[in-house]
């Protein structure tokens, strides 16, 4: 298989990642699995279909042994052992990564999905940082002189890296002329330039697995890892991985999950702004009892969001893995200071709930919320790592439970219609101009906002909602307004180059798949085609 990198400009030190030993270990890779995956994306479709002529998703009957059965994963790691606390964010440019490990968080969730645009540069760059934070250089100096170095005095985040989900492509590598599984990318030459060294380190290429619909992709994933540590000469079990639970077919298969990938698992995610992307992706077309309300007003104390936390806590834990909470997406901001403390208290609130309800630890955006979680963490575990121990035996979660999406409660408002059209647009333009990671109304927010957002919107068109603030119904040509002037509010708060060159394109893009008859299954495809 011939596989050609096509770089659109030329990037600083690519060439100590791009190694011609680097591209054909990806090349193995696709040759390998590349047609399961493909074959794994047109399933999606399949299942998408044969819910949207049923309304209904269930628990596998086909794998109910797996769900009865009386197995565990692999012990965790000693590396892996303390998770209370996760940073979050991209791998590039390297400030950010060198202040993500020096955040004093015991992991950090080193992002090339959701928190990153996949510019082939900063693929590159993210790669390469990775590989010079397993080996102890990674350092930055910025224009003004400032120095950005590894502390030396207190331990450095446990690195657990994300690469982008199943259906992503990666356009500046080709395989037989045809764009590469993003995915296998990043997981290629991550594994490739860092395995071996973070084995040395006391640690271990460690993955957080995103998007997956079903424990076949899960199988899939298991597949590479066992070729990949078999090919480049690494222990079986120095993998492991952590799976995001943020779609809703994979929370109906959370026990197959674990287990497909059970000698390289580590834990599952409750990932909520996706899960509830997902909800509305999957049930888009199936009437009024799945149109969520306004998306700032569904708390993770609503019934259904609760039998979704609850199910994957007691599957965790029950299979001797762990149970990762939720993103605390807080930003302080020094110039409202009231609002920033009220926004951190509602972060010890989730954070509080997440530790009661038997979560091992939970995620956080910025670093200035470590502290704040550790400190929730501290007063449930105690000199415990975790709470495996915490076994959940009286929660018994149902299919219809799950999917009581009307127990959310709420309305549907003009008010959040205006909201999501700004927020879509605002990410898109961010996103687009080549950063992933955006901060918006004093929160730190990634894809799955955006994708939340116009969904929503989509699916307030296509079901004709009526808005309880003003009474109107929900029309293409309200939409068209709305987006106008959320569109027009953005122009003011952004310099004219940037408005021209990323604003209005992004606008167009949410205008076209928000309008459009036909649902797009990611924001993030088409609006690949801009960057």
């Amino acid at each position: 298989m011939a596989i050609t990198v096509t770089d659109p400009k030329p990037i600083e030190r690519a060439e100590e990642i791009l190694t011609p030993e680097a591209l054909a270990f990806v090349a193995e890779l696709h040759e390998r699995f590349a047609g399961t995956r493909s074959d794994l994306l047109a399933a999606r479709v399949a299942k998408r279909e044969q819910v949207a002529r049923t309304g209904r998703l269930d628990f596998l009957p086909e794998t109910q042994d797996v769900r009865d059965g009386d197995w565990k994963v692999a012990p965790a790691p000693a590396a892996l052992q303390d998770r209370r606390v996760e940073m979050t964010g991209p791998a590039s440019p390297a400030k950010m990564a060198i202040n993500a490990l020096n955040s004093g968080a015991k992991v950090w969730l080193a992002d090339l999905e959701d928190a990153s645009t996949p510019t082939w540069a900063n693929v590159v760059d993210a790669i390469l940082n990775l590989r010079d934070a397993a080996r102890g250089t990674l350092a930055f100096t910025s224009p003004e002189g400032k120095e950005y170095r590894l502390r030396t005095d207190a331990p450095l985040a446990v690195v657990v890296a994300r690469p982008r989900g199943w259906h992503m492509s990666e356009r500046n590598v080709l395989l037989d002329g045809e764009p590469a599984v993003g995915a296998l990318v990043d997981f290629g030459l991550h594994f490739f330039h860092t395995a071996k060294q973070l084995l040395e380190n006391g640690h271990g290429p460690y993955y957080y697995l995103p998007k997956m619909e079903s424990h076949l992709e899960a199988r899939l994933w298991n597949d590479v890892f066992v070729f990949a540590q078999d090919r480049l000469g690494v222990a079986q079990g120095s993998v492991r991985a952590t799976m995001l639970i943020e779609t809703i077919p994979a929370a109906f298969e959370m026990d197959e999950i674990l287990y497909e990938l059970r000698d390289h698992a580590a834990g599952l995610n409750a990932g909520r702004w996706d899960y509830l992307f997902s909800i509305v992706k999957y049930f888009r077309d199936a009437g009024e009892s799945f149109i969520l309300p306004d998306r700032a007003t569904v708390s993770m104390t609503s019934p259904f969001m609760r039998a979704y936390t609850e199910l994957l806590v007691k599957t965790c834990h029950k299979r001797g893995a762990f149970a990762m909470g939720g993103m605390a997406a807080v930003i302080p901001n020094r110039r409202e200071p009231e609002v920033t403390a009220q926004a951190f208290e509602k972060v010890r609130a989730d954070k509080t709930r997440e530790a009661n309800d038997g979560f091992d630890g939970s995620w956080v955006a910025h670093p200035d919320l470590v502290s704040t979680c550790v400190e929730v963490f501290d007063a449930v575990l105690g000199d415990r790592p975790n709470q495996l121990d915490k076994q959940r035996p009286e929660v018994s979660v149902t299919a219809d439970q799950l999917l009581d999406i009307a127990s959310a409660g709420g309305t549907v408002t003009e008010a959040g219609m205006h909201l999501n059209l700004y927020v879509a647009v605002a990410y898109t333009a961010v996103w687009i101009s080549g950063s992933g990671a955006v901060a918006i109304h004093n929160l730190m927010e990634d894809a799955a906002t955006a994708e939340i957002s116009r969904s929503q919107v989509w699916q307030q068109i296509r079901n004709k909602s009526i808005l309880a603030d003003t009474g109107n119904t929900v029309t293409r040509e309200l939409v068209t307004q709305i987006l106008a002037e959320e569109t027009e509010r953005l122009r003011s708060e952004v310099d004219a180059e940037a408005f021209t060159k990323f604003y209005e394109p992004a606008s167009r893009l949410i205008a076209d798949i928000c309008l459009s008859e036909d649902y797009t299954d990611f924001l993030t495809t088409p609006a690949y085609e801009l960057v």
